[in-house]
């Protein structure tokens, strides 16, 4: 098995170095400018397999015209089907509903910032409930997805699968990573990495990449590609 140089010495100059692309890498989508939690939960919930781009428009005019959880709530369900039918997955209409009502009732509309409370919510996974943790209160949790995952398995030389996002041993590479000063920035850039350079659908841009001193797969592209 293949290693990265990210040791407990150079673990701070890679989080550095990560955090540091990402605020010139940002991409500024409508949510990314709040810590609002109710606004985050939405717009994670509405993210959920569905590209960030396409939610933009549905998420702000969502946020304008349910400005609180409340709101949400006491909602006519087809008026919200309405609202949010375009996103795909229907599925999530119900359990938008759903869960601001149990918000309502049980925390006085106010998101609930314990990791249990999140995941006692309808509709709310490992993943949400970390990214609004995370977004929201600034809180050191791991972004657990397959994009996430992707990084890590190339940085640790680590062969991934669909499960790999279920293992245990990718949550503990990832939740080591974290950066515990500024896990909000963090979390934003390893987002960013994996969708703009560290890619799935198409070869990885390693060159580019400002991790590639610490990646494994990225130190043997480079190698290869000095060698052709």
């Amino acid at each position: 098995m293949e290693t990265t140089g990210i040791g407990n010495s150079s673990l701070a100059g890679f989080r550095h170095t990560l955090i540091a692309w990402g605020r010139e890498n940002f991409r500024p989508f409508p949510w990314r400018f709040t810590e609002n939690p109710y606004h985050i939960l939405i717009a994670e919930v509405m993210l959920h397999r569905t590209q960030a781009k396409q939610i933009v428009p549905i998420y702000q005019r969502f946020i304008k015209r349910y400005p609180g959880i409340a709101d949400v709530a006491r909602s006519d369900r087809d008026e919200l089907r309405l609202e949010l039918y375009s996103l795909g997955l229907h599925w999530r209409i119900d359990l938008i509903r759903d869960m601001a009502a149990e918000i309502t009732a049980r925390f006085g509309g106010e998101v609930p910032q314990a990791r249990e409370e999140l995941l006692g919510l309808p509709g709310v996974s490992q993943y949400i409930a970390s990214a609004v943790r995370c977004f929201a209160w600034n809180s050191p949790d791991a972004l657990i997805d397959t994009n996430t995952v992707r990084v890590a398995g190339r940085l640790f030389g680590l062969e991934t699968k669909d499960s790999s996002r279920r293992s245990k041993k990718f949550a503990h590479l990832l939740e080591g990573l974290v950066d515990p000063d500024s896990p909000r920035d963090y979390g934003f850039a390893i987002l960013d990495l994996a969708s703009k350079v560290c890619t799935a659908r198409v070869a990885p841009d390693c060159v580019a990449c400002p991790l590639t001193r610490w990646c494994a797969y990225g130190t043997r592209s480079t190698a290869d590609a000095r060698k052709e």
